[in-house]
């Protein structure tokens, strides 16, 4: 066979069926084990082992030795007797069915014997002189070796072929900052762009939006080359060079870029609303973190946007200690720390809202100016967590809900309802599960949960939470169903969910138990002024609809006597 002997895909029927006909079977074979691909009659027999577990995939770059032989055993064609390998991209039509099916199923470095029947091999026509018409074939095929390239997008508009694997299995996120070498080329060789080190934040971007997109799909080490169309490029507009060093990327121009993703620093949102972001610079030790109420150590530097230091602790002597959820710093900082393992070392941003506020605030080493966002530098030295249910026995459970429900009564008087919510749910939590509580503690941990849950149900309705209001007071009914407090606050809630018939049964049977309680009283008048409101607001509304109703079967009428005079009078002709 000549040297330049490529597979060409065949003529036949095959080229028309859709790829669903050839299933992702990968049949699990030992060595001198055939079994069938699919139902096309392609089959495949092991001749030896691959590596790992990973088989090439559409688009990827494979590098293959091959012997080609008719039934009879007569060759037709030999990679190996040329001594180069054959490379080609697999499910791109550039070689037969047989090979595009049968190679996917391949690990690097197995061999196997494929029967191709003519049908997924060039059918009809053969391939004169050495392949005959309807002939099948048999090829013994080794897996060198493959490049992944994959469609990022999905669209075509950006290829990735993997040079360099990288580490271990994570990837940037949006959130990221992550630290890249690349270089930029035309579709003619000409460099565009170069760094030997840039850092981005992911979802900002750099340079074109092939990058941000594309770094997103590797792991720290990799290496690539991106293909990119001029929809991930710079469009119909192209690019003025931005240094003497860069040159211009005309209109719709295509680009070749290798890129490297050396590293990247994981930036986590610690709140939903991503108004307070940790950059870790220093992963920390294991995987245990800070609870509520414990007490860490750490080396902590506040700074402002332009770089002004306004806090340092923990640098000079020991390390600064305070307790977490005790308001001993600045919220933002609080619920950052609670995200770090010892001997993690971050950076901080805290908006405003989690900050100092909207007011001016003096500190240690500079003021704080109002709406600041501000930057702390934390390094975790250690914590000690706040004991938990699980290391506890019965009674010291009992005494740690105690004061769990103490501090939450504290915080409650001074106003910081979402604080005491906290700490009575902590409360609850230390007794809830237990069975194995004697029958003298159940007596105190059932006036705990009555005691804890309603408390907390008073501070959801100060936060407007008034479904987890209804909830809570719910849990006390199901233990006291007599609970006055529960049906008043349960009352309370369903009046402000407009669940007014609840809100009236609830008051009705608090007012059968304690017939003089006044504050239910109250709410009943309170309740009994909603109904007449809504009931007002009712009667208006269908008196709208039914005069809106009344008024277009006025126009109904008027347009059917008005249709009625416009018929011409009929003569009868025999008159």
């Amino acid at each position: 066979m000549d040297d330049d002997f490529e597979f060409p895909t065949s003529n036949n029927v095959a080229d028309d069926m859709d790829n669903g006909d050839f299933p992702e079977d990968k049949p699990t074979l030992k060595v001198g084990e055939e079994a069938p691909i699919g139902n096309t009659g392609l089959k495949k027999k092991l001749l030896k082992e691959g590596e790992g577990w990973e088989t090439p995939g559409s688009g990827d770059e494979v590098e293959v030795h091959y012997v080609g032989t008719l039934l009879d055993g007569s060759q037709f064609d030999s990679s190996r007797d040329r001594g180069t390998p054959f490379k080609f991209k697999l499910g791109q039509g550039q070689v037969i069915k047989g090979w595009d099916e049968g190679i996917k199923t391949m690990k690097k470095g197995e061999k196997a014997l494929f029967t191709i029947p003519q049908e997924m091999a060039y059918g009809e026509s053969g391939s004169p002189p050495t392949i005959p018409p309807n002939a099948t074939l048999q090829f013994e095929v080794e897996l060198l070796s493959w490049m992944s390239v994959k469609d990022i997008c999905k669209d075509g508009g950006i290829f990735k072929k993997i040079l360099v694997e990288g580490e271990g299995w994570q990837k940037p996120k949006d959130v990221d900052e992550v630290f890249v070498k690349y270089d930029a080329r035309l579709e003619d060789g000409t460099v565009v762009s170069k760094a030997d080190g840039v850092e981005f934040t992911v979802e900002d971007g750099y340079f074109c939006p092939a990058l941000s997109k594309s770094v997103k799909t590797m792991k720290k080490g990799e290496k690539a080359l991106l293909s990119v169309k001029p929809q991930y490029a710079f469009g119909e507009k192209g690019r003025p060079a931005a240094t003497p060093e860069e040159r211009d990327v005309p209109p719709n121009a295509s680009l070749q870029i290798n890129l490297e993703l050396v590293s990247w620093k994981t930036v986590s949102e610690v709140t939903n609303d991503r108004k307070v972001l940790k950059k870790t610079i220093k992963e920390g030790e294991g995987y245990q973190l800070p609870n509520d109420s414990a007490v860490v150590k750490v080396k902590l530097m506040g700074k402002l946007q332009d770089g002004t230091v306004f806090v340092k602790k923990g640098y000079d002597k020991e390390p600064f200690e305070f307790t977490i959820d005790e308001e001993q710093v600045i919220d933002g900082l609080d619920k950052a720390v609670k995200t770090m393992k010892k001997g993690e070392i971050a950076v901080v941003t805290i908006q405003p809202e989690y900050a100092f506020g909207s007011s001016e605030s003096p500190q240690e080493l500079a003021v704080v100016p109002g709406n600041s966002t501000v930057y702390y530098e934390v390094e975790m030295v250690s914590f000690i967590k706040d004991k938990e249910s699980w290391e506890m026995n019965t009674q010291e459970k009992i005494e740690a809900a105690k004061a769990k429900k103490e501090q939450g009564n504290v915080l409650f008087k001074a106003g910081k309802y979402e604080r005491a919510s906290k700490r009575y749910e902590k409360a609850v939590n230390f007794i809830e599960y237990d069975s194995s509580f004697s029958d003298e503690e159940k007596q105190a941990v059932t006036v705990l949960k009555v005691s804890c849950n309603l408390n907390n149900a008073a501070c959801k309705l100060k936060l407007k939470d008034y479904k987890q209001a209804v909830k809570l007071c719910t849990k006390v009914l199901e233990i006291d169903s007599r609970s006055v407090k529960a049906l008043y606050r349960r009352a309370q809630a369903y009046i402000q969910l407009a669940d007014l018939d609840l809100a009236e049964l609830d008051i009705k049977k608090a007012l059968e138990i304690d017939p003089d309680n006044r504050d239910v009283k109250v709410e009943y008048r309170i309740l009994k002024e909603k109904i007449r409101d809504y009931n007002k607001k009712d009667a208006q509304f269908y008196s709208n609809i039914f005069a809106k109703m009344s008024k277009m079967e006025q126009v109904k009428s008027a347009g059917a006597t008005a249709k009625q005079e416009a018929t011409p009078m009929v003569i009868d002709s025999k008159a």
